[in-house]
């Protein structure tokens, strides 16, 4: 089953190599192992046995180049090709994110390619997966020897479906990478549309443009929010002057994309006027908003222990809007930073905190908020 570590943008995908006996899924392997440069790959294990030369697995962990911003991290295995190690071939399916079947292209061998085949799809719909809906690559291996089938008739008897297939020589490489190269994109494409890999980062403005992260949307958020509905009225009897005419205020622009200083509104202004909105309750959806005016509040006080404890709170709340699962996995879903989340964490349980803790908890606070809003969430009723 693929995994994604968020803190490290790592994405680890499963790929097995299925087919008959002797039919050069280990060669393929090895061969793999050879291609792939000595910091890029770990250690190859394999069990030999005299019917067949691996009995268990071959388990090959190969990192391979990045994706958008995410390193992929592949564990390659191969299965017995005997029929009666069928519960280990079962064993090694298990989690599989995507299969290339090593057909052998030799004419005898095609009874056994087909048994292989129907085996494999077998074994996928019993963990309730259907070999059609399934990232599969077909490898026609062994095209270096002499009397071997065409591509075409292969294709008739083991491809149906028209999935990428090559024509391979394991014992030289040719073709190999390729095969992996293809089977890999596949499962790439396959955990993007399940959406378990993240999305590309989005890339830098160019320089001059306006900032388009979070501080712009706050910074455009509480200026559309606190902007009264109708301008003010000058009396009649007084024409307006210069000395009348409040200048227009500007909106305080960050432009760094580091976690900005937390300067929050005014809770309570004095006399009969309305309470203005800090930043983060502004941003806050309306079954938050009161934890975040107590974020805030605690903030202005002093209370800083008291803000660190309602943030976290408060961004548990706001988490939950993304379903259910771990906090990584809504995390994920909101694209949201993964490192803030455990300091924010770490906070919470510290005895003694400071005013650059409660200013960063704020933020972390803001942040959620944000990406709640770009994805609609929480949905009215």
């Amino acid at each position: 089953m693929s995994s994604v570590n968020l803190m490290a943008r790592e994405v680890a995908a499963k790929i097995v190599f299925y087919g008959p006996g002797l039919s050069g899924k280990t060669t393929t392997l090895r061969k793999v192992y050879e291609t792939v440069r000595p910091a890029h790959r770990g250690e190859m294990m394999s069990i030999a046995t005299e019917g067949d030369r691996t009995l268990f697995f071959d388990f090959l962990p190969v990192k391979v180049e990045r994706v958008g911003d995410c390193s992929v991290r592949l564990a390659l295995y191969t299965v017995p090709g005997q029929v009666f190690y069928n519960a280990t071939r079962k064993l090694v399916l298990q989690g599989a994110d995507g299969v290339v079947f090593v057909a052998d292209s030799q004419a005898e061998a095609m009874d056994a390619n087909r048994e292989s085949l129907a085996n494999l799809e077998e074994n996928l719909l019993e963990n309730g997966i259907r070999l059609e809906r399934f990232p599969l690559v077909m490898q026609w291996n062994k095209r270096d020897l002499e009397g071997t089938l065409s591509v075409e008739e292969l294709r008739r008897e083991l491809n149906p479906r028209g999935v990428p297939d090559f024509e391979t020589a394991a014992t030289n490489g040719r073709g190999v990478l390729d095969t992996l190269k293809t089977i890999t994109r596949l499962v790439i494409k396959d955990l993007r549309a399940k959406r378990i890999v993240p999305p590309p980062r989005p890339a830098p403005p160019p320089p001059g443009a306006a900032p388009a992260g979070l501080e712009a949307q706050l910074a455009q958020h509480l200026t559309h929010r606190q902007q009264p509905s109708t301008p003010p009225q000058v009396p009649p009897t007084q024409s307006p002057t210069a000395a009348t005419i409040a200048p227009t205020p500007v909106p305080r622009t960050l432009t760094t994309p580091a976690p900005p200083r937390v300067e929050p509104a005014p809770i309570v202004v004095a006399g009969t006027g309305p309470r203005l909105l800090g930043p983060t309750s502004a941003l806050a959806p309306g079954d938050l908003f009161d934890h975040a005016r107590a974020a805030e509040a605690a903030f202005t006080a002093g209370d800083y222990t008291t803000c660190v404890t309602a943030c976290t709170d408060a961004v548990r709340r706001a988490m939950a809007f993304a379903g259910e699962g771990s906090l990584a996995q809504q995390a994920f879903l909101l694209h949201v930073d993964g490192a803030d989340l455990l300091r924010l964490q770490g906070l919470s349980t510290q005895p003694h905190l400071r005013v650059d803790d409660a200013a960063f908890s704020l933020y972390v606070l803001m942040q959620v908020f944000v990406r709640l809003n770009a994805v609609g969430l929480p949905t009215a009723g």
